[in-house]
């Protein structure tokens, strides 16, 4: 199953702020729901594990993320693949932009995913809702830590 996601959200923060806070393990797994474990690995990447409940599907999963096109402060494209045992797969990617708006910094990123095995078989609508719901928790807490 396939997904597609995008939006932008406004910080009160300097883009620098913002670009030093997207590349901070700490930063990051403090604002990823479900995030037990981020570290950096030698490639410039990072080993992560985060537990995940969709519907009636709860499962921890265990992945790799890269970071590519780096452009310090405009932004990169993230990409990863995250194994669920029983519950199935995640794989996808996206580009995150930062722009200077109104004293502070849009962030915009759009979002392809794949998804398999149990979790693909939820239906598109449960699986849509769960995403976004995952990403405005992020994007609240990202927000939190940059102007904190």
């Amino acid at each position: 199953m396939a997904m597609t996601m995008n939006g932008e959200v406004h910080l009160a923060a300097p883009r620098e702020a913002v670009w030093a806070k997207l590349n901070d393990p700490e930063v990051l797994k403090a604002c990823i729901p479900g995030c037990e474990e981020l570290e950096k690995t030698d490639d410039g990447g990072f080993r992560a594990t985060a537990k995940m409940k969709v519907g009636p599907v709860s499962a921890r999963f265990k992945g790799k993320v890269m970071l590519s096109d780096l452009d310090p402060p405009n932004g990169y494209k993230i990409s990863g693949e995250g194994e669920g045992g029983v519950a199935g797969f995640a794989k996808g990617g996206a580009a995150v932009k930062l722009a200077e708006k109104d004293g502070g910094t849009l962030l915009s990123y759009d979002v392809e995913a794949q998804i398999g095995g149990k979790l693909a078989q939820l239906g598109q609508r449960l699986i849509n809702g769960t995403a976004k719901k995952l990403a405005d928790e992020f994007f609240a807490n990202f927000a939190k830590a940059v102007q904190g």
